[in-house]
Order: C-alpha cells, then structure tokens, then sequence
C-alpha cells in the first residue's frame, strides 16, 4: 500500500524547510543520560570505558552527547578483535541494550580469547527522540563510507581507524519494527521525493549478510543461537525478508560498502548484522535482549570454532 507522508511535496526532494519542520516535531521521549550512560559508567570496574566522541546538538535540544566506547582489559595483538556496534539507529532499543547485556553478562569471559570492544549507543539523540535519523534527517546507517555526512557514523570510522587494529568480527545490532512501514519509509521516500511501497514485516529474527563480502557458515551460527531464545522469521509469500530474497533461513544480503552501513566500517572477514522485531506479540523486550546477546556470542563460537 502506498503512504504519502506528511511533509513535503510528492514528486520534489525535500529542501531545509522540509527538514527544519521535519525536526521541529520531533520530541524527547525517553533519556540517554538516565538509561544508557549509568550502565556504561557501571562497566568501570571490569572493563576500559573510553570517550571517543561527543555530538553537540545544543542548538537542537540543549544538550551534548558523549559517545563511549567499552573495551576488555588486557588487550593482546595475538588474540582477534572483535567489533560489536549498537544504537545505530538509536530507536531500535534491544540494540542498545543488547550491547550493554552482553557487557555485563558475557563479555568478560570471552576476553580470555579474544580483544572486546563495545560501541552501545553510537545515536543517542536518535535514542531519546526514538528516530532513525539524526537531527539533519540523515541516517547514520548510510553514513559509514568515505563521504558519509552523519557525524554519528564519520566519529566512529575516525576511533577505529586511530586504534590501527585489524578486527577478526563484527556484529552489528538492529532492529526491524512496525514504525519502518508507519514512519521511517515513508518519511525517507517523502525526502527523496518518491512514494514508498511498503513490504511486510518479518514476524521474528533475522540476520543481514554482506552481498559483497557474505560469509553464510557465520550467519547460519547466529540463526542457530538465536533460535534457542526467539523465533526467526519465516519468508514472505515471495520468498523475501523485507523485500530482499531469502539466502538461507533468516538470513538475507546487503551490499554493505555500497549503502554506507555500519556493518562495512571494518575489514574484518566475518560481518552479520542483526534484525529483532520487537512488535512481535510472540516476542517480549526481555526477549530481544537475550536475542541480540545470543547473537554476539553464537558469532563468537563460530569464530573461536575457526581456530
């Protein structure tokens, strides 16, 4: 079905007075400061806690975001380094607090084997406002390359490329919600000045290889410690996972480098980024946690599996 957003004109690319009524409407709804921050503070005593950035969006809200990073203790250049990024899009909340479980259950005893860092929240203000975009209405998930314009992405590429590391994994964690169809789609279409055609929403977990890079064993590892948490998502009636064929049970293919995701901001060889549907009625909050958790560390079996 056909949804003509709100703002704009159908047919013309949105211009800055599109935007600025566009971040006009946008509202606080939940707090950064007060749900993500003292989490990662508490992460001190077993774990580095870095600022490697900061987002100063006094002029939009009043406030400035610090941008942390959580790394294992002990670093080691024999071990492999493993990148696990959440908070992308700061509205998809089991991201975010996903990375952060995994901090404070699962973490510390991988780092016996392998190099840990943790970005949890790379778009705080796309937290608190529950947005996919940032406030110039660009998504930091097609950012990631050379020419990315969302300071959320272009910081992050900037802290790696200073740790000079060679990651081994990186998982990257996302959701899919019923929002993409009712907001998120439609208000990207409106600003590109097309109409959107909505897909379904996959009911359940699934996994985005890299169409350009894919390694399928790493996937079918993930689909399988998920699967012991939540359920993953059947195919539509095409065979397709929101709009994309199908490669293997839950797991479909991006070009990662091409679209500027996160997922492409290493060299490592082995890449999945992670879908919960937390709109599902068959799945709690809590679940989405344990799922993107289950994740993390079925990817990391396979790699240690890897030798």
């Amino acid at each position: 079905m056909d949804k003509i957003y709100h703002i704009g004109t159908v047919g013309q690319p949105w211009g800055d007075a599109e935007k600025a009524q566009w971040l006009s409407e946008q509202q606080i709804k939940r707090s950064f400061f007060d749900d993500v921050l003292p989490a990662i503070a508490a992460l001190n005593n077993d774990f580095d806690v870095e600022q490697y950035g900061e987002l100063d969006y006094q002029h939009v809200c009043g406030k400035s975001y610090p941008l942390f990073a959580v790394k294992s203790r002990n670093w080691q250049s024999n071990k492999p380094t493993v990148l696990v990024t959440g908070g992308v899009h700061g509205y998809e909340t089991s991201g975010v607090h996903g990375a952060l479980r995994f901090l404070q259950t699962k973490a510390q005893a991988y780092s016996e084997k392998v190099n840990i860092l943790v970005l949890p929240c790379i778009s705080p203000w796309g937290y608190e406002t529950i947005n996919r975009w940032n406030p110039q209405a660009i998504d930091p998930n097609r950012s990631f390359g050379e020419s990315g314009k969302a300071s959320e992405a272009q910081q992050v590429r900037q802290y790696l490329a200073s740790l000079d590391t060679q990651f081994s994994l990186h998982i990257d964690l996302h959701e899919t919600t019923d929002s993409d169809n009712s907001e998120f789609r439609p208000a990207k279409a409106a600003q590109d000045g097309t109409v959107n055609k909505n897909w379904n929403i996959p009911d359940g977990y699934y996994t985005v290889d890299d169409a350009e890079h894919p390694c399928p064993a790493l996937q079918k590892a993930i689909i399988d410690s998920v699967a012991k948490v939540t359920h993953i998502a059947e195919p539509d009636d095409e065979g397709k996972l929101i709009g994309e064929p199908m490669q293997q049970p839950g797991v479909i293919n991006y070009a990662k480098a091409t679209l500027g995701l996160c997922g492409s901001v290493t060299d490592a060889p082995l890449v999945s980024t992670t879908e919960v549907y937390p709109d599902s009625p068959s799945a709690t909050p809590e679940q989405c946690i344990q799922a993107q958790v289950a994740a993390v560390t079925g990817a990391l079996e396979y790699l240690l599996q890897q030798g």
